[in-house]
């Protein structure tokens, strides 16, 4: 069946678009607007998608100003001044804080895919949120007449629902992006924090049959923003023994810009359970160059040296813009990464022979 390859999800968005964005969240133009100029910029993500060869693809994660609020955009229950994420260049992103419950997601991740799926008849893989990294939506001083309790049940079922829906309407497979994972570990080295949140998305991968889990992969990385990272220098010997606990399919591991890959695929190759498949970053999204398909398939190789081609896959290291208005990264760079680690593939499947 060869190495399959994936896009982990988001695609810088065109200019437009963001300014676009911008206006409609001043107020200067109307949704109507907005969707058309959201239309525009996925059409154009599902041709150039295509055109790089990708055998699955994303809608570009185009219609979300943030790969991690998209659930809770407009909610009229936040308020500015949650959890604050530093990153290595200095500058900080900030969560909202939950104001009162019960809980709900304003919007699912499926209404983006199957506005992909109207462009192409290629798999579709869907990104979604993970239920660990909107429990830090809580304020740590409680909200009165709604328990951390009661918060915690009414998350697990939305965030089932975003999975389930996804899954019903055919996605090739969900993605969990579970990218708090390494940055709970430096803020909490005991990783108590670690344990409880894998333990909170393992009660929604317990919602589902093995069939269903096949289909289900979880995304680390250290952060990917404005070419920073948030946790690149936590050690994932540290995390993945905990990480691969997760009842997922899949996993997806940022690994082209660790400086040692050779000593993370020992830790995946002594911790990953044996009906589990891994895909491996080749593709840096926050290194302006360019990789070569002779790269990607060095890369590729060298991870067979530890891990079984049968289950081995390959990705990007994370998404190239999780966040709308980070415009580090072009279009035209993005797309030249995902043909590279398509070609590369493709080479390192000829030289394994599989």
């Amino acid at each position: 069946m060869g190495i399959p390859t994936e896009p982990i999800g988001s695609i810088p968005r065109p200019a437009e678009l963001i300014a676009g964005q911008a206006d409609f969240a001043a107020g200067r133009i109307g949704a109507e607007q907005l969707d058309e100029l959201t239309a525009k910029a996925l059409a154009d993500t599902i041709t150039r998608f295509a055109a790089t060869g990708s055998p699955v693809v994303t809608d570009g994660e185009q219609a979300k100003s943030s790969f991690l609020t998209y659930p809770v955009a407009g909610l009229p229950d936040l308020d500015p001044g949650g959890l604050v994420v530093p990153f290595s260049d200095g500058h900080t992103r900030q969560l909202p804080t939950l104001t009162r419950g019960p809980f709900r997601y304003a919007a699912h991740a499926v209404d983006q895919l199957r506005a992909a799926q109207r462009l192409t008849d290629l798999p579709i893989k869907q990104p979604v949120i993970a239920a660990s990294a909107l429990s830090l939506l809580y304020p740590a001083d409680g909200i009165d007449g709604y328990s951390r309790e009661q918060f915690l049940a009414d998350l697990v079922d939305e965030a089932e629902a975003d999975i389930r829906q996804a899954l019903d309407a055919g996605a090739h497979s969900v993605q969990l992006d579970f990218t708090e994972a390494r940055l709970t570990i430096k803020l909490d080295p005991s990783k108590s924090i670690l344990r409880e949140l894998v333990a909170l998305n393992n009660q929604v991968l317990s919602r589902f049959s093995a069939e269903e889990r096949a289909k289900i992969g979880v995304h680390t990385c250290p952060g990917g923003d404005w070419d920073a990272t948030h946790s690149a220098d936590v050690d994932y010997a540290d995390l993945l023994p905990d990480l691969f606990t997760l009842e997922a399919g899949q996993f997806y591991v940022a690994l082209a810009a660790e400086p040692d890959r050779r000593r993370v695929l020992s830790t995946i190759r002594d911790t990953l359970p044996a009906d589990r498949r891994v895909f491996i970053g080749v593709t840096d999204p926050i290194n302006p160059t360019v990789e070569t398909a002779a790269q990607v398939r060095d890369r590729v190789l060298e991870a067979a040296e530890f891990i079984p081609a049968d289950r081995l896959g390959t990705c990007d290291d994370c998404g190239f813009a999780p966040f709308a208005d980070d415009t580090s990264t072009s279009r035209d760079t993005a797309f030249a990464k995902i043909a590279a680690r398509v070609e590369g593939t493709r080479e390192a499947e000829q030289t394994l022979g599989v």
